[in-house]
């Protein structure tokens, strides 16, 4: 007889179906970008003790969004080794769904405790929005700030996960932020990178570190105004695809964004934070940002993978595991 979990699984996957079918024909597809959520501020009179000595104990970006989904009590029996936190959308169930059943799945490694955390921001679309609460409670994985989840806001996504590790898994030793279409080659980042018989690292941060400046063509997905960013050339930030960092660095980029202004470049704005706080991300060539081709041996090289589809993820998954034997 199925079980009761089961039977909501099978229940969450029809209702995703008829659900995204009824949008693909009665809705037009919306889009968001260049909508930045800005949280309304009321306007307050300045206390009489106001100096200019404490200005920068006043909040910049004081990111006061409240959790529609959270799990605080995730972290509360086991401090995890690692966070996975991966960013993603609301329409994106087939791929959660992947990861989840290949690299996120929490009960393959054994003493080792590894954490995945799915990231949204509020749907414009009140069905959508009550199909991912259905699919939390089943799987207890998701967390939700009430901002509108678009391209432009991935910064308040990152932030929002950052501030969940530093709030309610402040014992997790690594934390790691990703996207809903990356491949981790989990053996690489947990046992070659992170080594958990190792002394855990304070201050450390890693990924594909690219050396670059800001785009001016207002064409470009990447576009940065002057205004919002004078400079000829951003700090050194990790591609926004997959990096890993200590679980102490969460809590510090975390509360020097509060004092940063906010910029929509996810990867961008955390360079500018580790730069205020003074730590030089690593260069790492596991990281790849781009997508590759399947081969056994190059992708038992690598630590991540971009642009891989559900289904894909599967076979890359099933092979790479059942291969285990095989030298390269």
């Amino acid at each position: 007889m199925p079980s009761k979990v089961s039977c909501l699984y099978l229940l969450t996957v029809v209702c995703w179906a008829s659900a995204l079918w009824y949008l693909s024909i009665s809705r037009p597809t919306s889009s968001y970008e260049g909508h930045i959520s800005i949280p309304i501020r009321k306007t307050v009179k300045s206390p009489k003790n106001f100096t200019f000595t404490n200005i920068r104990s006043r909040s910049l970006n004081p990111h006061s969004f409240e959790f529609l989904i959270n799990e605080p009590k995730k972290c509360e029996k086991v401090s995890p080794f690692l966070v996975i936190l991966i960013s993603t959308t609301h329409k994106e169930f087939d791929a959660r769904q992947a990861i989840r059943e290949t690299w996120g799945d929490e009960s393959i490694y054994g003493d080792i405790h590894i954490l995945t955390i799915f990231l949204l921001g509020k749907n414009t679309d009140d069905v959508l929005n009550q199909m991912v609460e259905q699919e939390s409670q089943i799987f207890h994985d998701i967390v939700v700030e009430n901002f509108i989840d678009s391209y432009h806001n991935l910064t308040l996504k990152t932030i929002m996960g950052l501030r969940w590790v530093a709030t309610f898994c402040p014992k997790a030793q690594y934390v790691m932020k990703t996207d809903s279409d990356i491949f981790i080659n989990m053996d690489n980042l947990i046992y070659k990178l992170l080594k958990p018989n190792t002394k855990p690292r304070r201050r450390y941060f890693t990924g594909y570190v690219i050396n670059g400046g800001p785009i001016r063509d207002m064409r470009s997905k990447w576009y940065m105004p002057r205004d919002l960013y004078p400079d000829s050339r951003y700090p050194p930030f990790c591609s926004g695809t997959g990096y890993v960092f200590s679980a102490d660095v969460a809590e510090l980029i975390y509360k020097t964004s509060l004092h940063t202004r906010l910029l929509h470049l996810e990867d961008v704005y955390v360079g500018l934070c580790l730069r205020k706080l003074n730590i030089h991300p690593y260069q790492n060539s596991g990281f790849n940002h781009w997508k590759m081709a399947y081969s056994l041996c190059r992708y038992r090289r690598v630590i991540t993978v971009h642009q891989i589809p559900p289904e894909e993820m599967h076979r890359i998954w099933n092979d790479m595991s059942s291969k285990k034997h095989l030298h390269c």
